[in-house]
């Protein structure tokens, strides 16, 4: 168990992205991705001072500005890092003063607030240190080397009947911030007690990486009124 006190939760973003320019700050759907994301987390259960915004640029700033949420000024360098090490892209591990922290993907316009709420109070209740989302899927997969990894329960591959098998969500995380000094995030993945793993909808989980699934995801997003 944790105290929601030392439970942060972080939205970390940049505009340099290469594949998809200026993604967070564009217009979608009459909006923008960052303003949905920060709009989700002000309207759930989840309380606004332990809501950080890990930003740069000013447009960015000048989005979380419009609400009331703590903004973590990173550095051009983290903003501009490929991932390593972990403490220069997460440079607020050891700079915030909640001991746990809980990252929202805002590439991911299709995650609801109540996926959010639950993961975060979940994590809350958990006695784990790492918490990951993960999509369960009733599929067949093969190794790299050809080896069947989910044996056909009929003679015919009919999915209903396939074993689960349970695939990175990449919209939420949740670690201890102390690991992060270690280079460690959420927790050793090759340790089957070590993270607790959270299942999220498949639907809610798209993320938007290149300009083609931005275009597709507003167009849904737009259409599908069971997504808004």
């Amino acid at each position: 168990m944790k105290n929601v006190k030392d439970v942060a939760i972080i939205v970390q973003a940049r505009l340099s992205s290469q594949r998809c320019h200026m993604k967070m700050v564009k217009p979608f759907a009459d909006t923008t991705l960052m303003d949905l994301c920060l709009e989700k987390l002000c309207k759930s259960k989840i309380p606004n001072d332990k809501i950080w915004i890990s930003i740069y640029e000013p447009k960015l700033k000048a989005i979380c500005n419009k609400y009331p949420v703590n903004i973590f000024s990173r550095s051009k360098k983290s903003a501009l890092s490929e991932g390593t090490p972990m403490t220069e892209m997460y440079e607020w591990w050891d700079k915030i003063d909640e001991k746990y922290a809980v990252l929202v993907n805002a590439c991911a316009p299709f995650l609801s607030k109540e996926i959010i709420e639950q993961f975060y109070f979940d994590y809350c209740n958990s006695d784990k240190d790492g918490m990951f989302g993960v999509i369960e899927k009733r599929n067949y997969f093969w190794d790299k080397n050809n080896v069947f990894l989910t044996p056909l329960k009929e003679s015919v591959m009919n999915t209903k009947t396939a074993e689960i098998i349970k695939e990175a969500a990449h919209c939420l995380y949740a670690g201890k911030l102390s690991l992060i000094g270690k280079g460690l995030w959420m927790g050793d993945f090759n340790k089957h007690e070590d993270i607790k793993l959270f299942s999220v909808p498949e639907k809610e989980c798209f993320d938007i990486d290149y300009e083609w699934q931005f275009n597709m995801a507003e167009t849904i997003y737009k259409n599908v009124t069971n997504f808004k």
